[in-house]
C-alpha cells in the first residue's frame, strides 16, 4: 500500500515522518521545494503535483492551512481527483468548515474517491510524538481501511460519524479552548492587580472549579516562564474561531462568547502576536492593567 502526504508545513511534516518510520512507502507534496527534498532524502517518494500524488497512491492525506487550499488542491487544476483513480481514500487532517469538506465529498463521490475529515489535536509536539488525537468522519469501511496509517500518528482515533463530523466537533473543542483561554487571562491578570502570587492563585485554581486545561498547560509551561513561542499560534486559535462563528451563522446560532473570544485574538494579532502562543493573550491584559502576572523574585 502507497500512502499519498500533500501539505509538509509544522504539523504535516512531523505526521508525514511518522508514517514514514511506520514501514508505509510514502509519495509527497508540498510547494516548499526544501520541504520536499528533505522527505526525498528520508526514502519518501517525490509527487510534482498533488493529481501526480493521487494517481499512485491508496491512500492520501492531506495538511494544510485553510479551507480554500484544500479545496483548490482536492478539486483544482492538478489537484488530486484530477489524478485520482477509483477507490482511493481521501483524509483531510486539516481543520476546516464542515460545509468545505462536504462539498468535497459531493465532487469526489462523481469520480469514485471516498472522502474523511480527521482534523487533529495535540499541536507539533503531539504530531511529533505521534501522539495526536484524531477525530474522523466519513463511512466506517473507510476509517477501518485508514485506521492502520492514522495509527502511525495518533494514540486516541475517534470515528465520530458522517463527513463532516471530525470538522465540527474540532471546532467546538477549538471555540472552548479559545473561549477557557481568554477567560484564563483575564482572571489571572486581575488577580495579580489585586496584589494576589501567581503561583498561589495556579495551586489554587488548578485544586478548585474555575480549573481548566487552558490554566494548566498554559500557565505552567508559558505564563508562569514568561515565554510565549508556539505552541499553539494566535492566528491559528483565530482561524479555528472563525470556523466556529462561520459554521454558526450558517446554522442561526448566536456565538455570544465566541464572538469576544475572537475580537481578544483579533486584538492580540493588531499588536503583533499572531505569531505567539495563545497564552500571549494575557499580554493583552497586562497592558491594560500596567501590571504583569509574574512572581516577586
Amino acid at each position: 500500500m502507497k500512502i499519498g502526504f500533500i501539505g509538509l508545513g509544522v504539523m504535516g511534516k512531523r505526521m508525514a515522518a511518522n508514517i514514514l518510520k511506520g514501514g508505509y512507502a510514502l509519495k509527497v507534496n508540498d510547494i516548499v521545494e526544501s520541504a520536499v527534498k528533505e522527505f526525498e532524502e528520508m526514502g519518501a517518494e517525490r509527487g510534482n503535483t498533488p493529481a501526480e500524488v493521487a494517481a499512485d497512491c491508496d491512500i492520501v492525506l492531506t495538511s494544510l492551512p485553510n479551507s480554500k487550499i484544500v479545496k483548490d488542491v482536492v478539486t483544482g487544476k492538478n489537484g488530486i481527483l484530477q489524478g485520482a483513480r477509483e477507490g482511493l481514500i481521501l483524509v483531510d487532517l486539516s481543520s476546516i468548515t464542515p460545509k468545505t469538506i462536504k462539498e468535497i465529498h459531493k465532487e469526489a463521490q462523481k469520480k469514485g474517491v471516498e472522502v474523511m475529515d480527521a482534523p487533529v489535536s495535540g499541536g507539533s509536539a503531539g504530531a511529533e510524538a505521534g501522539t495526536l488525537t484524531i477525530m474522523v468522519g466519513g463511512k466506517k469501511e473507510a476509517f477501518e481501511k485508514v485506521k492502520p496509517v492514522l495509527d502511525c500518528i495518533g494514540k486516541k482515533i475517534y470515528h465520530v460519524g458522517d463527513v463532516g463530523a471530525g470538522d465540527t466537533i474540532k471546532l467546538v473543542n477549538n471555540l472552548l479552548l479559545g473561549i477557557n483561554m481568554v477567560a484564563v487571562a483575564e482572571a489571572l491578570t486581575l488577580g495579580a492587580k489585586a496584589g494576589l502570587d501567581p503561583d498561589i492563585m495556579f495551586s489554587i485554581i488548578d485544586q478548585s472549579s474555575g480549573s481548566s486545561y487552558a490554566l494548566r498547560a498554559k500557565y505552567t509551561n508559558f505564563i508562569s516562564k514568561r515565554d510565549f513561542e508556539p505552541g499553539f499560534m494566535v492566528d491559528l486559535q483565530y482561524k479555528d474561531l472563525e470556523l466556529a462563528v462561520s459554521t454558526a451563522k450558517e446554522l442561526n446560532l448566536p456565538l455570544v462568547l465566541g464572538n469576544l473570544a475572537q475580537q481578544m485574538y483579533e486584538i492580540a494579532r493588531t499588536e503583533g502576536l499572531g505569531s505567539k502562543d495563545i497564552s500571549s493573550i494575557i499580554q493583552i491584559y497586562e497592558r491594560w492593567a500596567k501590571t504583569e502576572v509574574r512572581k516577586e523574585q
